[in-house]
């Protein structure tokens, strides 16, 4: 079955780039993305760039509505993905457990829907 692990981070909490702290952990999403690639479980993964950078679209009434920015205020912010194919949610938490930012931040494990 595959999983979508979704990657929260307070931004402010995050390694700043350009310090040992960030070089620390990039080496750690290398070599997790290393290991699941190895592993033959990794499907697709991805960084975001900062929210700052996020627009909303909502609909209603039929009238759409773009906004600059995330769709809520809140302290963690999506910062990238892996979809990764695990036999079962204990493996797919275990990797979870791997994700350099789950040390700061929360990963969000999810079942992806077989449709």
């Amino acid at each position: 079955m595959q999983y979508m692990f979704l990657i929260y981070s307070a931004e402010q909490d995050e390694p700043v780039p350009g310090t040992a702290e960030f070089d620390e952990m990039m080496k750690g999403y290398h070599a997790f993305t290393e290991e699941v690639q190895e592993a033959g479980i990794f499907r697709e993964g991805a960084p975001l760039e900062k929210v700052e950078t996020a627009t909303t679209v909502r609909v209603r009434s039929g009238s759409a509505s773009v906004v600059d920015g995330p769709f809520a205020e809140t302290k963690e912010v999506l910062g990238g993905y892996y979809i990764l194919e695990c036999k079962d949610l204990d493996e797919a938490t275990a990797y979870a457990a791997k994700i350099p930012t789950a040390a700061y931040g929360s990963i969000e494990v999810r079942p992806v829907m077989d449709m």
